[in-house]
């Protein structure tokens, strides 16, 4: 019989996170790795089979973390327009207050592995769907509602709001200053404004 496993996976796991999202995928060893997640070596590849494995499932579990549980919060808790502007408010507030400026582990990897790397590209590119999914059900629903313009396509606006998520998170990682990733979101989040009366009239 197996062994059973000496840890706590979720902890070694939120190690490794932390780890790869400071220091990204490159950089980081299988030592440093192990190091951190307070197991050996052999443990490691025992338990994810090795760095690149334990990198999907770090990412993965990271997003669940982060993105998954932000999304069921919101979408449950807030209308479609607010759900998104509270989106943005906690990814600036989590911007600014980080004083490692790790940004986003997702976008991070993106622009790290993925351009070299088919399998991690088609891993990433879905996550990012997902984020632009979330976008888009709650434009059509703010659309229905009449909480939101429906002057543009959800896609195009679901497309927008997606650009400027990971724009503020690249942004953030040189420059976590709160009135420019509040300048960047702030014209993104106005388009999404439904027109009042007299605009309509404005605009016929």
């Amino acid at each position: 019989m197996p062994r059973p496993r000496e840890f706590d996976e979720i902890a070694v796991l939120d190690a490794a996170v932390r780890r790869f999202w400071i220091y990204g995928y490159e950089a980081t060893s299988v030592r440093e790795l192990a190091q951190d997640m307070g197991i050996t070596g052999a443990s490691l590849y025992n338990a994810f089979g090795g760095k690149r494995s334990l990198f999907e499932r770090a990412l993965a579990h990271y997003v669940e973390n982060s993105f998954g549980e932000r999304v069921s919060r919101l979408e449950h808790n807030l209308s479609p327009r607010k759900a998104i502007g509270a989106f943005f408010k906690e990814i600036i507030d989590k911007s600014v207050d980080d004083e490692d400026r790790k940004g986003c582990m997702l976008v991070n990897s993106a622009l790290e592995v993925a351009p070299h790397d088919p399998e991690f590209q088609a891993a990433i590119a879905g996550v990012l769907a997902r984020v632009e999914a979330f976008f888009r059900r709650c434009v059509v629903a703010g659309q229905v509602t009449g909480e939101i313009s429906s002057r543009h396509s959800a896609d195009d606006l679901a497309r927008l709001l997606l650009g400027v998520h990971v724009g503020i998170r690249v942004l953030a990682r040189a420059r976590p200053d709160r009135l420019l990733l509040e300048g960047v979101v702030r014209p993104a989040l106005e388009v999404l404004n439904a027109e009042t009366a007299v605009q309509k009239r404005q605009r016929r």
